[in-house]
């Protein structure tokens, strides 16, 4: 990039000699500051907020990084929620060598978009303590619409919802063109994903080899979020599915005849495995599959499905382990939750249930 563009002679940078790193353009400042995060899930998810704001400050503010203002930051948040033009800044899911990829896919919810607002704050203010620049434009900017801070149990799947997604799951192949190796991928993700409520990281980082056979329980040790390492049991819907699985893909299912470095989730081309962006494509494109199929019937339903992702699966995992009589402390300690206030959040009745059992205790009297 012009020097006039790379933030080395930027407008808030703060005087060279008292700047705490070696970083002589924003790039590399940037690059200081992902260093930091040792999980590469959050350097993947901070670095693509930096990116993106680079990106928008070069092109349609036409100064660096380092020169940006209040102004800019306020009118980068809307941009989030609408990226425009679109012809340069929006896309359908692309390699990032390819000439059609773009930094978005569609404008951000207003979650997302706090959340997009709250990692540049972040960065920003550790640049600031780095004495790298002398400002930081975007404290204090706000997002209306926000629910307070906390998990959104709307984000998962009822009894009678996961039923239905069962159903088209099965009939994949048959009736909806998918590739059988695609149908079979499918349905294990669907039913490991339920079972264990596993993140999406987790799960395609996951191999055999960290399966623990412990009397007649299996155990999956995992790394989850801030490279805290656990175990998840793994029931006997999660191990039918596996072994299921492996026969699909021509692989043992006695675990003492298991390669090791074998990926749970392979691609359907061979034994390798897939990354979490490709997991992500697939089950968006099932959940677009069932809601074709419901578009006529449920409407609501169909809503819900264009808005799911696979995290969804983790939260229908723990709503209806607690629904259907685990103790909390046991979906805590499956879901690695550092706070049994945070799994208490899935502690949620069903609407209609409640109001036929309120009815049923309160009824009319007798005349």
């Amino acid at each position: 990039m012009p020097e006039d563009l790379d933030g080395s002679r930027g407008t808030f940078r703060a005087p060279r000699a008292a700047c705490a790193m070696r970083a002589d353009n924003d790039y590399q400042a940037v690059q200081a500051w992902l260093s930091l995060h040792e999980s590469p899930a959050t350097q993947r998810k901070y670095r693509k907020e930096a990116e993106r704001l680079i990106l928008w400050a070069n092109f349609e503010r036409g100064c660096a990084l380092s020169s940006l203002v209040t102004e800019d930051a306020v009118a980068y948040r809307a941009f989030l929620r609408r990226p425009t033009p679109q012809a340069r800044w929006v896309g359908p899911p692309r390699p990032r060598n390819s000439p059609e990829w773009r930094p978005f896919a569609g404008g951000l919810s207003a979650r997302s978009a706090a959340h997009s607002l709250s990692v540049r704050s972040a960065m920003f203010r550790w640049l600031i303590e780095q004495r790298y620049v002398m400002a930081n434009p975007f404290a204090g900017i706000k997002v209306n619409g926000v629910k307070p801070a906390g998990m959104d149990t709307s984000r998962s799947f009822s009894d009678a919802e996961w039923t239905l997604l069962r159903t088209v799951a099965e009939g994949l192949e048959w009736s909806y063109g998918w590739q059988p190796a695609a149908a079979q991928r499918l349905r294990f993700v669907l039913d490991f994903a339920y079972a264990t409520g596993l993140r999406a990281s987790e799960l395609v980082h996951a191999t055999l080899g960290a399966i623990e056979v412990d009397h007649e329980e299996r155990w999956l040790h995992v790394v989850g979020k801030g490279s805290r390492a656990g175990r998840v049991t793994l029931p006997p819907l999660a191990r039918s599915a596996l072994d299921h699985y492996l026969v699909q893909r021509g692989l043992p299912t006695t675990p003492q005849k298991w390669n090791p470095d074998t990926p749970l989730v392979g691609n359907i081309a061979g034994d390798a495995g897939i990354n979490r962006a490709r997991l992500w494509v697939v089950m968006k494109r099932f959940f677009a599959t069932v809601a074709d199929v419901l578009v006529e019937d449920n409407p609501a339903f169909v809503e819900k499905l264009r808005r799911a992702t696979p995290h969804w699966m983790r939260h229908t995992h723990a709503s209806h382990a607690l629904q259907g009589g685990a103790e909390l402390t046991a979906v805590r300690d499956n879901l690695r939750h550092a706070s049994i206030a945070t799994t208490s959040i899935y502690l949620h009745s069903d609407d209609v249930k409640r109001a036929r059992q309120m009815a049923a205790v309160f009824a009319e009297p007798t005349r």
